[in-house]
């Protein structure tokens, strides 16, 4: 049994706009540390300029990450994009968080990469993300203002900040209208009186 088949989750649409989550196997915090942001980070920007990924909203939390996006139509769909992201941030992870000596975790690492790879065929020796991405379509005004809030009260909820905008790796900041973010955004709007927009 698949794992789309065991939890009910796929993506049937690549087109469509999707809530999607990506975490670490073993709930591991890779994202405490600054070049494993910049990893994720730097990915995403290229998936928005070279693959056709736009991104309405995310966070990036200690072990895991919440976006809502949409493959453009001339892209190869979402889950081809999704796949080449996750197959890329893999291995950077994986080199930097095996090889760097500010990574002081290497040990413990190296034999929770190999224990989560030993039960997935897909991979030969490491595994950093787990398989499912828990796709949800964003089909309804409500269910995706839901789910933005959410997403930007994630870090809220985790006491890590007071407001969802004072968080650095969040698109909270974007629908606030501040200047320093670190991602653009295709900003939601709920404006419109029979439905809503990306804008």
């Amino acid at each position: 049994m698949t794992i789309k088949e065991r939890t009910g989750y796929h993506i049937s649409d690549q087109f469509a706009t999707y809530f999607v989550t990506f975490t670490t196997v073993g709930w591991i915090d890779l994202f405490t540390r600054k070049e494993c942001q910049d990893i994720i980070i730097s990915s995403l920007n290229y998936c928005q300029s070279e693959k056709g990924l736009t991104i309405h909203a995310y966070v990036i939390m200690s072990s895991h990450l919440h976006l809502i996006v949409t493959a453009n139509p001339d892209s190869d769909g979402l889950s081809n994009i999704i796949r080449d992201f996750k197959g890329y941030t893999s291995k950077q992870l994986i080199t930097w968080t095996l090889q760097s000596q500010k990574e002081s975790r290497r040990d413990w690492l190296e034999v929770v990469y190999e224990y989560h790879a030993k039960y997935n065929s897909n991979n030969k020796h490491f595994q950093v993300w787990k398989q499912d991405n828990h796709p949800m379509v964003c089909l309804h005004p409500r269910f995706t203002r839901q789910k933005l809030d959410y997403l930007h009260l994630n870090p809220v909820v985790a006491g890590l900040v007071v407001n969802p905008e004072d968080f650095r790796l969040s698109s909270a900041r974007n629908y606030a209208g501040l200047n320093n973010t670190i991602l653009p955004v295709s900003i939601i709007d709920f404006g419109i009186e029979e439905g809503y927009v990306m804008t």
